[in-house]
C-alpha cells in the first residue's frame, strides 16, 4: 500500500447500488449521508429509529435514499427479498443490537439479531449474484479481554462475558465461515470491521457517555459516572465510517485482503472515561460530575485498546482527528442544535471538516 492515507472516492462510489443495514440508527443515518454525498445509490434496511429524536429523522436522511425499507434482519425471507429487489454490488452491514448493557436485559434478541441476522444477510448475499463486496461491522469487543495493557490484534483470541460481545465475537466466526466455504469461491469479498468507541453529533441513545453528559447537562443535573477509570479507545464517528468505506473500496480491487480489521486511534490514545469527560464538560460552565465507584451496574471491560497496525499498513487508514478534537466537535454539534441549528448542516459541515483534514500520520 502506498504511503498516502485513503479518503472515500467520489468516483468510485458514484453510481454504486449499495445495501446498508441499519440506516436508521446514528452510525448508519451518518453513513448514508456520507453515501448520498458521494453519488451512491442507497438501499436501506433496518428497524425504525430506535430514539426520538433520532438523527435519521432530524436529517432528513430518508430523501436521499434509493429506497428504505423497514425490516427486521432477523426475517430471513423479508430480507432476501430486500436484497434481491436492490441487487446491490457493495453491502455495508451495520444493523444490530448495539449496546451492553441492553444485552443483559434481553440475551435472547440481542444473538438473534446480531448472530442469525448475519448469518440472514450473509445467505441472502451467496445467492444475489450481484454482491461484490460485503464489510460487516463488529465492536472492538470482540476480543476476550483479559484487562492487559497490551493492545489487541486481529488475531488474538475471540471472546464476550456479556451477551454484546459474545453475540458479535460469534458474528465475526459467522463470517469467516462464510467467507471460506462459500462466498470466496464467488468472487465476494467480505470483511469485518471492529471499531472504537464512537462519538459524535446526533447519538441520542441510553447508557452513552456523551449523550448522557448533554442530557443531564441541559437539564441543570449531574452526569453520573459509574466507571471513570474504564478505558477505550475513543473515536469520532466519521473516523470508521471513513475507514468501512475504503476498506470497501481496496476490496473492490484486490479481494484477497478480504478479513478482519481494527478501526480505531492509535493504542497511545486510548483514553478514561474521566479523561474524555473533562474535556467535554469545559463546553458547559455549570457541567456538573458525580464520579462512581466503578462497582454499580453489570460487568463491562476496564481497559480495552486496539492495534490498528494491519489496517494503517495494509489499507492505508489512519486517523484524522484527535481525541480532543473529536470531543469538543460533538459537544459543539449538539450545543448548536439546541439553539435551531439545522441538523442536517450540521452534519454537511462537519463532514466536510473531515475531508479537508490532513490525515495523522504515527510511526
Amino acid at each position: 500500500m502506498e504511503n498516502l492515507a485513503m479518503i472515500p472516492c467520489v468516483d468510485f462510489w458514484r453510481g454504486k447500488r449499495v445495501l446498508l443495514t441499519g440506516h436508521t440508527g446514528f452510525k448508519g443515518a451518518w453513513l448514508a449521508l456520507w453515501l448520498q454525498r458521494l453519488g451512491a445509490h442507497v438501499t436501506g434496511v433496518s428497524l425504525p429509529a430506535a430514539t426520538t429524536p433520532a438523527l435519521y429523522n432530524l436529517a432528513g436522511v430518508e430523501q436521499g435514499m434509493a429506497e428504505s425499507h423497514l425490516c427486521d434482519i432477523r426475517d430471513a425471507q423479508a430480507l432476501a427479498d430486500v436484497v434481491r429487489g436492490a441487487r446491490p454490488e457493495i453491502v455495508l452491514h451495520l444493523a444490530a443490537q448495539a449496546l451492553v448493557r441492553p444485552g443483559y436485559v434481553a440475551p435472547v434478541d440481542t444473538f438473534a439479531t446480531n448472530v442469525m441476522g448475519s448469518v440472514h444477510l450473509l445467505e441472502a448475499v451467496r445467492t444475489s449474484g450481484c454482491v461484490r463486496v460485503v464489510v460487516v461491522v463488529t465492536t472492538d469487543k470482540v476480543y476476550r479481554n483479559r484487562e492487559w495493557a497490551y493492545p489487541y490484534r486481529e488475531e488474538d483470541a475471540l471472546g464476550g462475558h456479556d451477551p454484546y460481545s459474545a453475540s458479535k465475537a460469534a458474528a465475526e466466526l459467522v463470517v469467516a465461515s462464510y467467507r471460506q466455504a462459500f462466498l470466496s469461491d464467488l468472487g465476494i469479498a467480505v470483511a469485518t470491521a471492529r471499531a472504537g468507541n464512537v462519538i459524535g453529533g446526533g447519538d441520542w441513545a441510553a447508557d452513552r457517555l456523551l449523550p448522557d453528559a448533554v442530557r443531564a447537562w441541559e437539564a441543570g443535573q449531574p452526569l453520573m459516572i459509574r466507571r471513570p477509570r474504564a478505558t477505550r479507545p475513543w473515536q469520532h464517528v466519521l473516523e470508521p465510517l471513513a475507514a468501512y468505506l475504503c476498506l470497501a473500496q481496496v476490496l473492490w480491487r484486490d479481494g484477497a485482503l478480504a478479513g478482519a480489521y481494527n478501526f480505531g486511534p492509535s493504542p497511545q490514545d486510548a483514553a478514561s472515561v474521566r479523561a474524555v469527560v473533562e474535556i467535554a464538560r469545559s463546553t458547559y460552565p455549570s457541567a456538573a460530575v458525580s464520579y462512581g465507584d466503578e462497582t454499580s451496574g453489570p460487568h463491562e471491560a476496564g481497559l480495552l485498546a486496539l492495534e490498528t497496525a494491519l489496517a494503517r499498513e495494509c489499507l492505508g487508514i489512519v486517523p484524522r482527528w484527535q481525541l480532543k478534537a473529536s470531543i469538543l466537535r460533538t459537544m459543539c454539534w449538539y450545543k448548536a442544535l439546541s439553539t435551531g441549528a439545522c441538523a442536517r448542516a450540521l452534519c454537511d459541515a462537519d463532514l466536510e471538516a473531515f475531508m479537508a483534514t490532513d490525515a495523522i500520520s504515527y510511526p
